[in-house]
Order: C-alpha cells, then structure tokens, then sequence
C-alpha cells in the first residue's frame, strides 16, 4: 500500500508530481486532513484559507497539465510563519497589537514562492514578534512538541517547525534572529536553515532586529530545504541589506565527497551548561565525520562570553525602534479606553503587547536614551566586531564548525516562563552566529534519554551555505533521521 502523500517529503512529491502519480490537489487534501486530524493537539497553524489553498493547488495542476511547470516547487505546500506578509491574507506575529491586521502585500519571499509555483499553506504560531525561544509567548496558543506534547517546541518559530515534524506541511519558512530557525529545528527534529545575512530579502517582514533578522527554511530533509532556499535567496532592490551576491545551484553539490575536509569544534561551546546527553551526540558526529575522511580540530572563539549580553544589548535596541511604528493609530489595535491622543498611544500599546515583547521594548529604550549609548549599544557593536572577527579567524583553518544548536533537549511548558535570563541562554550556541551574519543549519542527530530529538549545528563562512548543506547531507544521508516521525494519536 502506498505512503500517504502527507509522509513525502518535498522532493518525493515533486518527482510524483512530475511522474504523474498524483495531483497537488491531492496533496493538499491530504495535508488538509492531516492538519485536521493532528493540529487541535500540536496547534501549530493559526489559520489556513482552505478555499485559497485549493484554488492555488487547481491552477498548479492546470499549469502542469498545459506543461508550463514553473519549477520543482510547482504545486508544493509551503506553511510560513505568521510575520511574514502574504497580500490579503493575516499577519499578526501572533500579537494582539496586530490581531485584525490584514496585510495589502506580499513579502518578497513570498512572491518568489508565488513565481515558483507553491502553494501557501496557512499562517504557523511564533513567539510574538519573534522575541522568545519557547512558542510560550504567543498571544493566541501554545505550540506543542510533536514528540510530545508536554514540551515546548522550541522558538520563536516554533509553529514552522512543529507543522513540519507533525506531517502537516513538507516544507515551511521560519526566521531566524538569535537562533530562532535552528533551536526549534533542533527541539523537533527537523531540518532548519538559517542564511547569511543578506542572502534572503526582508522585504516584507514584521521586523524585529534589523541587522540580525533572516528568513529560512525548515524541511524534513536537507535535500528539500535547499530546494526552498534556491527559490527564496537572491538580490532584492526592494531591501538594501539583500546582497548582490550569486545564488549557487544548492541542490548540485550535495554528495560532494567530505575527504581531506577539516571540522573544526569550538572548545567555548563545550564548557559550562552544556547536557552530557547532548554533548554525546555531538561526539558522536564528530565521529562519523572522522570516518568521511574529515578531520576534526579544537578552535578558539575567545569572545564567545559576550556574545547573550551583546545580543540582548543590539537586539533590543532595534526592536525598540522598530516596534515604535506600533501606536494605535496608524494601524493595529486601537485602545477603546483611551482619553486624549497621548493616552491613546500609551494604553494602545499597553493592551496591544505581551510581556516579553514590553520587557525587550523597554531594555532598548533604555541602551538607545540619552547618557548611555555610548556605554551599551556602541560598545556593544564593537563587540560584535570582535566575535564576528573571531569566526573569520576560525575559517582560516577549517571548512565548517560542529557544535551543539542547543544546551538541552527542549524543556517542559513553564519551566523558564519565571526566569527570563535562563531562557535567553536557551539560544546560547546560536546567537554568535547572527551577530557575526553567518549561515548555520541544524540536522537532527539523535534523542535525549526521554526521546526527544537533539539537533547538531554546522556553521561556515558567509554565503557558504553549499557548503553547510554537503556536510549536512551526508549526516543525514548515513542516519535515516529524516525517515522518524513522531507517533501523534489521531
């Protein structure tokens, strides 16, 4: 008996799809399904337009029947977080402040799906305005882990990464800011890829920190997510931080040999904090890696300290000045309670934002305001000069770093919701590489002692992700985790 269409990963359905084995509206009926039967247990989506969804999967199966197929992607579902804009459809970042908002445009990555054929599967959960490591900051639901449902699925795209590893989209987009593409990739056993700096426009993105932000893909595979980045990654005149640099073929040098290629592991990543669970199956990597014909060598990231309180300095500094726009009046949540116009503004954004998102509002304002600028944000941004330079340094002798993505396996509901400090540390591995506008991608690579999935992270020199994406493949090729699904009662 065949697999249910719902179980194939995007390259299988793009080949059956080519193959004439079945239709797209077939594959969105049983994803339909599927988000049906799982979804009230996972909670990943936020909502999906049926009607539009099977619209978009009829004019893919009408292009395919004329044969003006527009790529490998024609016909395939693709869930996105909900920060990223799609014309008439919601974008809240799962915040009350923009809970009625409908957005008039697409976001530039969202029309290179449209031009590549895929369907736009729904709007997934976040930690509002991306700010949160847990999914727990939504203001609408709480995302589960699929592998079980008393963990959190890591954040803040939590929903991109939970739809993925639930079976209820081959592929999503996620954003990354401080980690927040590879540790739920990591904490749900899934692929997540997060792109240098540049390599994907903005354009179209409920900002949170400007010079930190990307956009990228989960996928079940690291074959499909290289199909995903190929049709989002290039040059944006609508985004001035988009980079004119080529887009290389990603999917061409995936089994490209590994000999004689050098890993290095960087020795601040193996100190404090780290669970000996997950440290073993990051040695355990190494391991395979040394049998590739790799070799495997200590490095320094001497500035690795700094890297929490540097973020947490920059990050909140832009989110301050890119949350200003968010004031009642404009657009977004409008106080009914308010008494003049300065009122209005205040109780707007009172109502209108969750407590995270307040806390970092007012740690920006604070490192921005007069008398300590100098003493926070610009010392801070020298900093982020230091690690970025430390990286570069690293990549003189080696081809690619191996390191965990996360200190622990993910953590129960609540466990740090009291604990703002022991959260932020929970993205401790992949702040630096943001900070430094590096490519990193996280590959499952094993489970915790409870069965939950543990990711390893690859990190390499800026705009090397065929690089990242060969040395994952092989990972994943030898390991089968991509063939594990968790068992979710329907």
């Amino acid at each position: 008996m065949p697999e249910p269409l719902y179980k194939l990963t995007a390259a299988q359905l793009s080949k059956g799809l080519a193959d004439n084995e079945f239709q797209s509206a077939d594959i969105v009926d049983g994803l339909l399904q599927r988000v049906q039967a799982v979804d009230g247990k996972i909670q990943a989506f936020l909502g999906i337009d049926e009607d539009k969804v099977r619209c978009q999967a009829e004019a893919a199966d009408q292009r395919r029947a004329a044969g003006n197929v527009l790529g490998p992607l024609d016909g395939i579902p693709v869930a996105l977080k909900d920060l990223i804009a799609e014309k008439d459809a919601p974008l809240s970042s799962a915040s009350r402040i923009l809970e009625n908002y409908v957005s008039p445009y697409d976001a530039t990555v969202t029309r290179k799906l449209r031009e590549a054929g895929a369907i736009l599967f729904g709007r997934l959960n976040m930690d509002e305005f991306a700010m949160g490591s847990s999914t727990e900051n939504s203001a609408f639901q709480k995302t589960c882990n699929p592998w079980n449902t008393d963990f959190i699925p890591g954040g803040s795209s939590g929903g991109s990464a939970a739809s993925v590893a639930a079976l209820e989209t081959p592929l999503s987009l996620g954003s990354d800011t401080g980690g927040s593409i590879r540790q739920p990739a990591s904490h749900c056993g899934v692929v997540g890829l997060k792109p240098s700096y540049g390599r994907v426009s903005r354009y179209g993105i409920a900002a949170f920190a400007s010079s930190l932000d990307q956009i990228g893909p989960m996928a079940r595979t690291v074959e499909d997510a290289a199909m995903l980045l190929q049709s989002i990654a290039g040059k944006d005149p609508r985004d001035s931080t988009s980079t004119p640099e080529p887009v290389p073929n990603y999917t061409a040098t995936l089994n490209t040999p590994l000999q004689g290629k050098v890993i290095g592991m960087p020795r601040q990543y193996f100190e404090v904090g780290l669970r000996p669970e997950v440290q073993k199956v990051i040695e355990q990597a190494a391991e395979f890696y040394r049998s590739q014909g790799c070799k495997i060598v200590e490095v320094d990231l001497p500035h690795t300290e700094l890297a929490v309180p540097v973020y947490y300095v920059i990050a909140t500094a832009e989110a301050s000045s890119n949350l200003s726009r968010y004031d009642g009046i404009r657009y977004g949540h409008r106080s009914k309670a308010a008494d003049d116009g300065i009122d209005l503004y205040f109780k707007s954004r009172g109502e209108g934002f969750g407590e995270e998102v307040k806390r970092r509002i007012i740690l920006g304002t604070y490192v921005l305001s007069s008398g300590y600028y100098d003493a926070y944000y610009l010392r801070a941004q020298k900093a982020r000069t230091l690690i970025r330079n430390d990286f570069l340094k690293a990549f003189e002798q080696v081809d690619v770093l191996l390191a965990p993505t996360a200190p622990t396996p993910a953590f129960r509901f609540g466990e740090h919701s009291d604990d703002p400090l022991s959260m932020y540390l929970a993205d401790i591995y992949t702040i630096s590489v943001n900070l430094a506008g590096l490519p990193g991608i996280s590959v499952p690579a094993g489970f915790s002692d409870n069965n939950l999935p543990i990711g390893l992270q690859l990190i390499a020199p800026p705009f090397a992700e065929c690089r990242l994406l060969n040395f994952a493949h092989h990972f994943e090729a030898a390991h089968g985790f991509a063939n594990q699904a968790p068992k979710i009662s329907v």
